[in-house]
């Protein structure tokens, strides 16, 4: 016989789908199911209920690696139990041992195959540490299970409603793969069934709180969400008469006893990347795209340094890469040389029966993926006090801490015969 499962997703899905308060229930579809399912289309040939729209992010989920592996072992196991099932079969199955029976290659091969040459197994792309984490950050339609380029039209790659503040609108590749393959944005991350959530001020009282709600893109669209920027007064009340919200994927304009929750910062709609431009909303959205793009390709100089004009993002870009070493417990640096650092940790952050000293051992000319030159130097200096997560070295493309991927500009103003 063959067997299916709905799966946890499915199940809540289904019953999200058919109007039901209950997200968990049986794996298999029951009489009640089918007669719902019936129930539905019957009213939508009436005219009655909206037809799923499949770009919708609450229709998209994000398969991560755990579960594409996951996928890969159970095909293989499956053909070990197949290969079990006929030596079990065979005449001469008396006085074999679990060893003689099971062959575990099939499991090693298949999980070999996923990781050696699977289409979404890709080599990390190591120019500077922005490619590294937008790599990281990636969300592709493409690979097994999904669409090919071909046949993908125009609509699946289409900016949604819904993409805000989940998938960057900006960042994306120009060319045959543009819209198939996104990028998280800033805040976004991942539920338990694999949706992608965004998070939201909630607003009491019509007072605006600091209490952070993850929202995915089924809820959201129950509530009306003001913008980042509206007006607030010293209570955190909103000032205006009409603020500008969202509502049912909607943008209007909304009275501030009706708004339910509101964005948290203005660059939570794009990604790491697009987020380093300053003054992005004064670009062309096909130039951001492109300095959003090419911002991966800066090679690392030999002098970096970091740019005198940011937007505040480039300290946890460089951090959250892992390119710059930071200090795990707080304490005062005993010792430095160009391949070492030795702290010495304060009393109150060492804990008993542990050693008091962490050595961090830096990468020293390292070849990185693209060739180009990963090296760690040491920011601090002998007697410094540390705090715990202070920056203690530089990586590659990194100055002081920060991201830094090109140069500053020297631009000077000259008199030319009294011109100028």
């Amino acid at each position: 016989e063959e067997r299916y499962d709905l799966s946890a997703v499915g199940r809540m899905k289904f019953n999200r789908r058919v109007g039901r308060d209950a997200i968990e229930g049986a794996a298999t579809l029951s009489n009640e199911d089918i007669v719902d399912v019936i129930r539905i289309l019957v009213d939508l040939r009436n005219g009655k209920g909206e037809i799923d729209d499949i770009d919708h992010l609450g229709n998209r989920r994000v398969r991560s690696v755990g579960e594409l592996a996951e996928n890969q072992f159970r095909a293989g196991l499956v053909r070990v139990e197949r290969a079990v099932r006929e030596r079990l079969s065979q005449a001469e199955s008396d006085n074999l041992m679990p060893h003689d029976l099971i062959n575990a290659k099939p499991v090693s091969a298949a999980i070999k195959e996923f990781f050696g040459s699977s289409q979404l197994s890709q080599f990390m792309d190591q120019t500077n540490p922005l490619s590294e984490i937008t790599h990281k950050r990636r969300v592709s339609a493409l690979g097994p299970g999904g669409l090919t380029r071909e046949r993908a039209g125009f609509e699946v790659r289409d900016v949604h409603p819904t993409h805000y503040g989940r998938v960057c609108p900006i960042e994306t590749p120009e060319g045959p793969n543009i819209g198939l393959i996104n990028s998280l944005a800033l805040f976004a991350r991942t539920n338990w069934y694999g949706f992608i959530e965004t998070p939201y001020r909630k607003v009491v009282n019509h007072k605006v709180t600091d209490e952070i709600e993850y929202l995915s893109a089924i809820e959201e669209s129950k509530y009306v969400i003001a913008q980042a920027n509206a007006d607030l007064d010293a209570k955190g009340k909103f000032k205006d008469d009409l603020v500008s919200c969202r509502y049912k994927n909607e943008f209007t304009l909304s009275a501030p006893d009706k708004i339910e929750y509101m964005d948290v910062a203005p660059a939570q709609i794009v990604s790491v990347a697009a987020s380093l431009i300053p003054f992005l909303e004064h670009d062309d959205a096909n130039r951001a795209l492109m300095g959003s793009n090419m911002q991966r390709q800066a090679v690392p100089c030999l002098r970096p340094e970091k740019p005198f004009v940011g937007t505040g993002i480039e300290r946890t870009a460089a951090v959250d890469s892992g390119t710059v070493v930071t200090a795990h417990r707080g304490g005062i640096v005993d010792y430095i040389d160009a391949g070492r650092i030795v702290i010495r940790v304060h009393d109150e952050e060492a804990r008993a029966g542990e050693v008091g000293v962490d050595i961090y051992s830096l990468i020293k000319y390292t070849r990185s993926n693209q060739n180009t030159n990963i090296n760690q130097r040491p920011l601090v200096k002998v007697g410094d006090v540390i705090a715990r997560g202070d920056v203690i070295a530089d990586g590659a493309s990194t100055d002081m801490g920060e991201l830094a991927l090109g140069q500053n500009m020297l631009v000077a103003f000259m008199p030319w015969n009294g011109y100028n």
